[in-house]
């Protein structure tokens, strides 16, 4: 029985790693989070016993919150960007992998394996659990392997939409415009100026109250670039992926899920 005192198995799975972690409903951790690199080339399968291993180096828990990068409706995947790859983000597309994924029902998967209930959500929407306040248009941009998204308003999670694979040039999509391997091509201080653009040029079509910056990179941002920021923008830790696990439980959207 799922109860206010539950514990929550939350997977962050990424382009580079897979982490998780269980948590109580508070968002505090019950024990050290696991991560192991992931998978390449990477079945729907693969994924599925790589998550239940993962959760059989923690305590036990009576639910789970996977985020998954990509197009996910109602836990299932419509498209991912990474994992039909043969060997992880930008390298090249494997069509017989982009035929697993399409359609994939991870929810209904995960919730024959792990044998709770389980909610499967884009991965920057988890994060996003994580950190807002509920009120208002909240907007998460999450800064990794590319760009995540999620938009809040009032605390209700909105149509998911996948800026990541929006043109941003003429040349690149945002994934490719603001992603790791174009941070450590550029260094630093370039990177932080195209994050600033970013900002600029997405506040016009937001109009957001409250944007925060998260992901595993948005630590990288220069001091020169976050004095520019305004205040209505906050840069919030990574770990806010795991602990949305555990607190996406308690938003509008979770009763689609238990």
């Amino acid at each position: 029985m799922v109860t206010s005192e539950s514990l929550t198995l939350s997977v962050d799975c990424g382009g580079g790693g897979i982490k998780a972690g269980v948590l109580d409903a508070r968002g505090t951790a019950h024990a050290a989070p696991v991560r192991v690199p992931t998978p390449y080339p990477l079945e729907p399968q693969l994924l599925v016993d790589t998550i239940a291993s993962l959760a059989d180096a923690l305590p036990h828990a009576h639910r789970a919150t996977i985020g998954l990068p990509g197009m996910i409706r109602n836990g299932v995947v419509i498209h991912t960007p990474h994992y039909i790859t043969r060997s992880g983000p930008r390298s090249r597309v494997d069509e017989d992998l982009r035929a697993l994924w399409s359609g994939f029902d991870m929810a209904a998967a995960l919730r024959a394996r792990l044998r709770m209930p389980v909610m499967v959500l884009n991965d920057a929407e988890v994060h996003a659990a994580g950190v807002i306040a509920g009120a208002g248009l909240e907007l998460v941009l999450t800064f990794g392997t590319g760009l995540g998204s999620a938009h809040f308003h009032g605390g209700h999670l909105a149509p998911h939409l996948e800026l990541s694979r929006a043109p941003v040039t003429r040349q690149n999509i945002y994934d490719e415009y603001i992603g790791e391997i174009e941070r450590r091509r550029l260094g630093d201080a370039l990177w932080s100026r195209r994050v600033l653009r970013v900002v600029e040029g997405l506040r016009p079509v937001f109009l957001w109250d409250r944007l925060y910056l998260g992901g595993g990179n948005s630590r990288n941002i220069t001091r020169v670039v976050l004095d520019r920021l305004g205040e209505d923008i906050v840069i919030v830790p990574n770990s806010a992926a795991l602990v949305g696990g555990a607190r996406a439980w308690s938003l509008p959207l979770a009763g689609d899920f238990a």
